[in-house]
């Protein structure tokens, strides 16, 4: 059985254009699923839908086989879902976020006390837990909505932009939690446009753009499709490199230069070329993550 089915999903929003256009996505059970895209490609209004929080204009959803047009009540008791907006009363205690939560699907206070414990001491808000939530931080905000998203421990977790607005360190803490999570059987779907993010949680992915379905499948493979990255070498002595036989350079200044480099080619011989000329590397790096090169050839493909 699958996590996730949608079939010929559309959206609609009055006297205006389409959000969604007959979207088809399938999450395998088990799966660390990423839909990207940009500000306003679509992913929120997907997961809202998921999550009933936005209406449909057609199509169908059903969540480990629940419909959630006639089993919604069954399929939210699989769901967990953590949406961007922090959406908790913020003058209750941290721990009463997660019990009374709990308690909304018929979970006894004995244990949703113990599953609560558990959360926050995985998510590092344990010693938070008796402080309104007023006083927390964004970032334990966040992981506060993650918490109470799991406290019933759906088979499904979905999150929309949890790291926006979320500092680099807290952000790879909650990776790595997120990837325990996964490890241990959970299916989560992530919505992100940090395509690094992406990268290293996701194992299948679909790219969304003006509410379609652009690309689609695992990562490793979406990646083999990148036919060229961008790679900037930093020099070890200040240099004027004027050409490389055969790659496309661009010199950002006498101690730095990008180099094009098609699938086909090699790096070393960048290196060895540079060699030849006497100018030595001291280090290198891509310009930008390898899915954030492949998401824009997709979209520039996708404009023409």
């Amino acid at each position: 059985m699958n996590a996730l089915d949608i079939k010929g999903l559309t959206k609609r929003y009055k006297n205006g254009p389409l959000a969604l256009e007959r979207i088809d996505l399938t999450v395998k059970k088990g799966d660390f699923f990423g839909l990207i895209g940009a500000n306003g490609a679509g992913k929120t209004t997907l997961i809202g839908i998921i999550t009933d929080l936005v209406v449909k204009t057609g199509g169908k959803i059903s969540i480990f086989g629940y419909d959630i047009d006639t089993d919604f009540d069954k399929a939210k008791t699989v769901m967990g879902a953590v949406p961007q907006e922090i959406n908790f009363n913020i003058f209750e205690k941290v721990s009463d976020i997660l019990i009374h939560q709990a308690g909304f699907y018929g979970i006894s206070k004995s244990i949703a006390s113990k599953r609560a414990g558990r959360y926050l001491k995985q998510l590092g808000l344990w010693d938070k837990r008796n402080t309104k939530a007023n006083s927390l931080s964004g970032g334990m905000k966040k992981r506060l909505m993650i918490a109470r998203s799991l406290v019933h421990e759906p088979s499904l977790l979905i999150l929309d932009e949890p790291t926006a607005g979320v500092d680099v360190e807290l952000r790879h803490q909650m990776w790595d939690f997120l990837k325990t999570l996964n490890r241990e059987g959970k299916t989560i779907i992530l919505t992100t446009h940090y395509l690094e993010e992406a990268e290293y949680l996701c194992k299948n992915l679909s790219i969304i753009d003006h509410g379609k379905i652009v690309e689609r499948g695992s990562t490793r493979e979406l990646l083999s499709k990148l036919d060229r990255q961008t790679v900037i070498f930093y020099l070890k002595t200040p240099a004027e490199v004027k050409s490389l036989d055969g790659y496309k350079i661009n010199q950002i200044d006498d101690m730095t230069i990008e180099v094009e480099i098609a699938k086909n080619q090699n790096i070393n011989k960048v290196v060895s070329l540079l060699d030849k000329q006497g100018i030595i590397i001291n280090g290198m790096r891509n310009r930008s993550n390898r899915l954030e090169e492949l998401f824009f050839s997709i979209l520039g493909k996708n404009e023409k």
